[in-house]
């Protein structure tokens, strides 16, 4: 019986650190209810799957100059948000506010982002590099 209750506490203990990865159809259907419209979504949902593979709480790697990109949406500290470095903090956001599993800052500077690229979502590479030529169907997620 301690066994178990040290597991629980452990367990309980380690929830908030663990993330949440969303399913295609689960991060179409919160997209929609974020008013993202119905025919953007595929645009979005392609950038999420190369960029942070649908993890709320992906951590990139330290970028050679020294900033990082934070999130569901891997947004950079150097301009969008405030992290370890100094920053413009164009969203007016900690970057450790990007973690959250409720998507709805971490979406609110993404769309901040993509307005600034001229309504385009070439600001992430991995759109660039895998989305611009084929998008992902999400017919079957309404």
């Amino acid at each position: 019986m301690k066994v178990f209750a040290i597991l629980a506490f452990v367990l309980v203990c380690a929830a908030p650190a663990w993330s949440k990865i969303f399913t295609k159809c689960e991060l179409a259907k919160e997209l929609l209810a974020h008013g993202i419209a119905k025919s953007e979504i595929p645009n979005w949902i392609c950038l999420v799957q190369h960029e942070s593979g649908f993890n709320t709480k992906a951590l990139g790697a330290l970028n050679s100059n020294g900033t990082r990109d934070y999130g569901l949406f891997q947004i950079n500290n150097r301009y969008w948000c405030q992290g370890s470095i100094e920053s413009s903090n164009l969203c007016h956001i900690k970057c450790d506010d990007l973690l959250s599993d409720n998507i709805t800052a971490a979406l609110n500077c993404a769309k901040l982002i993509k307005e600034r690229r001229g309504g385009t979502f070439e600001a992430w590479y991995g759109w660039l590099n895998y989305c611009q030529k084929s998008l992902p169907s999400v017919s079957e997620c309404f």
